[in-house]
């Protein structure tokens, strides 16, 4: 009776020794999300519009559609999804038992000056049949093992990979988000880029007639070959602009097409759509930032799988029961395999494992985990605030925009007037061709900002759009 008594207080002192599970408290600096943005007070509780009825052009809804199809990083974010979700159904396995149907065949001999061999030599296997020195073994059963969640392992573990599922689907509405505000940004550029070959076009006629007149000026004295030479010349660098203008749209298109996932093609577009106004985006309250940013609700889900992952470390400190079983027939002749009850063969085992010396393995996960999960308090922290200030510089520059954009139309309205003046001036021999030269120029600028600025509020709203969660639905 002592011995057995000694045993179990080992066995109790040991277990005692194993459970020793680490501290997993943590902190980090807390950051409050602010009220409001750039002090709006928009406290209205509307959802984020839809993403064609923000888009409104049919031409790049299809190539949008399209993109979500065909294009390659959003495929291999899909199959991410796969991999998460494998993982997730392999922790779920983890908890169940595990049983195998197998069979196996063995022959085995026992030296004759050792116990088995001198028992077995004097012993009758069957009626006056001896067991064979070469002893055949044959089995044909099945085999269970379990590993009993005590300590809730294997749960968190499942846990955390559910999490992680759910972060990778967050992460590809992410990237499918970010598809579409490229895609849309690219459309618009290369709408713009339409616009300005356009000017640049109709500039140019006016330059040869402007050049025509200077050159019939010449012919009858009234103007000198430098005049000449100097509408030429700017007749000949808007031939420059335009080529640059073309070289750009070859290159928007391909760039395009790669986003949509395709070979370089011609892309149908709408240019009026450029002037469009997009500013039925409702911004909303800060905090709405949670609910519809998917890269926020990703990096809050791998926080909750990184908490998990912790507490799974955490349970490796503490012993582990598993339990084997095995139900099967065993002879030592094929004649008997399936003989019952005589062949028939069964086994159950029970076994606590406790980490006890040289726990460096574990110790170390434990940190890691330790370490990854405030890594990914800081990163969900780090979202929020990025996020809060992606939309607050995008409403400070459509604010600014609108601004330019008021001016740089009334600039352009000026400028037309000048052009017309300057060439009646200098056909009366009231103002010199230098003039004339310098209002066509400004003219020219003046229509290619309102271009620009045009395109400029349309990236912004684009990016205003995507930054408060939008483009995934």
């Amino acid at each position: 009776m002592k011995p057995i008594l000694s045993t179990i207080n080992f066995i109790v002192i040991l277990f005692l020794l194993s459970c020793n599970g680490k501290n997993m408290q943590y902190s980090i600096a807390n950051k409050d999300i602010p009220a409001y943005y750039n002090n709006q007070n928009d406290t209205s509780n509307k959802p984020l519009i839809s993403r064609n009825e923000f888009i409104g052009d049919a031409e790049l809804i299809a190539l949008i559609d399209t993109a979500l199809k065909y294009n390659n990083d959003l495929q291999i974010a899909y199959q991410k999804i796969e991999k998460a979700k494998a993982n997730q159904l392999f922790y779920k396995g983890a908890l169940l038992p595990q049983v195998q149907l197998g069979a196996s065949t063995s022959v085995r001999k026992f030296g004759l000056y050792t116990m088995d061999g001198a028992g077995n030599s004097t012993t009758d296997i069957k009626s006056n049949t001896k067991v064979p020195i070469d002893l055949p073994d044959y089995w044909l059963g099945i085999q269970s093992s379990w590993e009993l969640d005590i300590r809730g392992k294997l749960n968190n573990q499942k846990k955390a990979a559910i999490a992680n599922y759910l972060s990778s689907e967050e992460t590809v509405k992410y990237i499918q988000t970010n598809l579409v505000a490229e895609i849309a940004m690219s459309y618009y550029n290369l709408i713009a880029l339409d616009e300005e070959l356009e000017i640049l076009n109709a500039n140019a006629k006016k330059q040869e007639e402007a050049l025509f007149f200077i050159q019939a000026q010449k012919e009858a004295g009234k103007a000198n070959e430098l005049a000449v030479q100097q509408f030429n010349t700017q007749l000949m660098q808007l031939g420059i602009l335009e080529q640059e203008v073309k070289r750009s749209i070859a290159l928007e298109e391909h760039n395009l097409n790669y986003l949509i996932g395709r070979f370089p093609e011609k892309i149908n577009r709408s240019k009026q759509n450029l002037y469009a106004d997009n500013s039925c985006i409702h911004v909303g309250l800060p905090s709405s930032l949670l609910l519809n940013r998917p890269d926020i609700k990703a990096a809050q889900l791998a926080l909750k799988g990184s908490h998990f992952d912790l507490k799974a470390a955490n349970a490796a400190f503490y012993p582990s029961f598993t339990m084997g079983a095995g139900l099967g027939f065993q002879a030592f002749n094929t004649n008997y395999l399936l003989s019952t009850p005589e062949s028939m063969a069964y086994n159950i085992v029970g076994g606590l494992m406790m980490p006890l010396i040289n726990k460096s393995a574990i110790k170390a996960n434990f940190k890691y985990a330790t370490a990854n999960q405030i890594e990914s308090a800081y990163l969900y922290q780090q979202k929020i605030i990025a996020g809060f200030v992606e939309v607050s510089n995008e409403l400070s520059d459509i604010a600014y925009l609108k601004k330019m954009n008021q001016i740089v139309l009334e600039k352009n309205k000026v400028n037309k007037l000048a052009v017309d003046n300057a060439l009646s001036l200098y056909k009366s021999a009231r103002s010199t061709y230098l003039d004339v030269l310098i209002t066509q120029q400004n003219a020219l600028q003046s229509e290619l900002d309102v271009i620009s600025i045009a395109k400029r509020l349309k990236l912004a709203n684009v990016k205003l759009y995507k930054s408060l969660g939008g483009g995934w639905r």
